[in-house]
């Protein structure tokens, strides 16, 4: 089953705009994370209905972020991606006849939904200050040697 990256994708590109202080087209995200512009138009307007980023047309046109980092958490951008899967596994078979299924199922659906709780609670208490904090850390380590 593929994982759905978007959210890592988002955090990233935000993180970049975050550190230019300026529009960054959607040419320039792409080649910053690989992948193509389209892909970056597409996701980065779920984003912009949500109200966190804005985008211009034009020579000094681009995305630009348009809140606060510490007013986002990662739980409201996984909200506004359209609240993917978190995980990657599940049932072999969501309807069956076969009692041994039936419990298997029951069992780990309600584990599932546990474990997702509690990381959307955990997302819902980083913003991307905290995610740009880090970054920096890095960055600074980097340019000392540390890394």
């Amino acid at each position: 089953m593929k994982r759905d990256s978007r959210l890592s994708s988002v955090l990233h590109a935000l993180l970049h705009i975050a550190d230019r202080g300026e529009p960054l087209t959607s040419e320039v995200l792409a080649k910053c994370m690989n992948t193509h512009p389209v892909v970056v138009r597409r996701t980065m307007g779920l984003l912009r209905e949500a109200g966190f980023v804005r985008s211009a047309k034009g020579r000094a046109g681009g995305w630009s972020m348009a809140t606060d980092l510490d007013a986002i958490s990662l739980r409201q951008l996984h909200e506004a991606l359209g609240e993917p899967a978190v995980f990657a596994i599940g049932n072999r078979n969501e309807t069956t006849e076969c009692l041994v299924e039936q419990s298997v199922n029951a069992v780990l659906d309600r584990a599932f939904a546990e474990a997702e709780a509690l990381l959307l609670e955990r997302f819902a208490s980083v913003t991307l200050a905290d995610l740009a904090v880090e970054f920096s850390r890095r960055h600074a380590d980097r340019r000392q040697g540390k890394v």
